[in-house]
């Protein structure tokens, strides 16, 4: 706190030395005070860890360097805008302003109570925590995906608050992680203070090229992060593999986009191929994954927080069932769903309408409540959960 009463009172002085010389009315003083001091309380607020830092030194070299980052930021691979033909941030943003109100449940979303430190080590298994957050322990090892543990995906503490029932997991339930995956830098996907929780408890981070800055700045060493670019592998160990694939979406956590990629992964293991998809809007990448890296017995795609307004970043929940076939899937679960509002969609709109198009596309699929644990080959849940207001 020292060095904001000291900035403060730099602030100060300067602006009554720059006053005095012009001579200016007490209303423009007062406009530049105020100003000023916002300027400065926003320079202040934007530089908390929780935002991370942009990519620079080997890092940034290393990314210029990609043939996905062209004339200064990561690209998609097909043409990606934000939002639809004549649609603006600011029609988003009073879209915003009038959420109805079944966006957020009235009541309790339910869970099951797992003791995630007693799973049987024999047992592959995954357990879902809500929106992309998930464990997965096969062969001998434990992933643990996007943890958000924190009560919101927002760097501010009263936007994007989890449902209620959702936030029944705390960073001290779990075993030690050996690979903690990161698909990309958006708060919903990678949140500071879950990190910072789970510091001791991790062997390693495999995650987007670029996102390493974040968790440099935030104490987590070089030995410990693994980025890898698209089509990059990392041996998890000799008979396991982590792909890092395309995906069709956008980074970010201040104003400027684009300085780390956005990534979905094949896990390969010498009994599951696994597809965890991160955050994306359909393309052409879908079949491509499928022809190069398929079939998988198990794929996990974004289910929610989509919108007309932005049809390219997120996918329909019809779209994820395209999606799902496309990549040869034999089971579809999924997910970015039942956690937090991040569109204007009813909160258990994204599970109905999945749902009952993979039931009419025969594309087996599995939808289990936070914490109920699915058991590969064998256990697949699909209970109807959703069915309240």
């Amino acid at each position: 706190m020292l060095f904001v009463d000291v900035f403060y009172a730099f602030i100060d002085i300067a602006i009554a030395l720059f006053a005095e010389q012009l001579n200016l009315a007490s209303e423009m003083q007062t406009f530049i005070v105020v100003a000023l001091l916002l300027g400065a309380a926003a320079y202040v607020y934007l530089n908390q860890a929780v935002f991370g830092k942009l990519p620079s030194g080997t890092r940034l070299e290393r990314i210029q360097k990609s043939p996905n980052y062209v004339d200064g930021k990561f690209i998609n691979q097909e043409l990606t805008p934000d939002f639809a033909p004549g649609i603006s941030m600011w029609d988003a943003a009073k879209s915003f302003l009038n959420k109805p109100n079944n966006t957020e449940p009235k009541g309790s979303i339910p869970s099951v109570q797992t003791d995630l430190k007693k799973l049987n080590p024999s047992l592959p298994q995954l357990i879902w925590f809500g929106h992309s957050s998930y464990l997965l322990q096969t062969d001998g090892f434990k992933f643990l995906i996007d943890p958000v543990f924190s009560g919101n995906a927002s760097p501010v503490s009263l936007f994007a608050k989890s449902f209620k029932g959702t936030d029944s997991y705390q960073a001290a339930d779990f075993p030690f992680i050996d690979v903690l995956i990161l698909t990309h830098d958006h708060y919903d996907h990678l949140d500071y203070k879950t990190i910072m929780a789970f510091k001791g408890n991790f062997g390693k981070i495999v995650t987007s090229l670029g996102v390493g800055a974040h968790l440099n700045h935030w104490g987590i060493p070089d030995s410990q992060i693994v980025e890898l670019d698209w089509q990059e592998t990392t041996q998890i160990n000799e008979q396991i593999t982590l792909t890092a694939l395309p995906a069709r979406h956008f980074s970010g956590r201040k104003f400027t986009r684009a300085q780390s990629i956005w990534s979905s992964f094949a896990l390969k293991t010498p009994t599951l191929k696994i597809y965890l998809g991160g955050d994306s809007g359909f393309g052409k990448h879908f079949k491509e994954i499928g022809e190069q890296h398929g079939p998988f017995d198990f794929a996990l795609l974004e289910c929610g927080q989509y919108n007309d307004m932005w049809p390219y970043i997120h996918m329909k929940p019809e779209e994820v069932v395209e999606a799902a076939k496309a990549l040869k899937a034999a089971v579809l679960m999924p997910v970015h769903f039942g956690k937090f509002s991040l569109a204007m969609h009813a909160w258990n709109e994204p599970v109905k309408r999945v749902t009952a198009a993979a039931k009419s596309q025969q594309q087996k699929i599995t939808t289990p409540m936070i914490g109920q644990p699915i058991v590969f080959n064998n256990f697949y849940p699909d209970s109807i959960w959703w069915e309240f207001e």
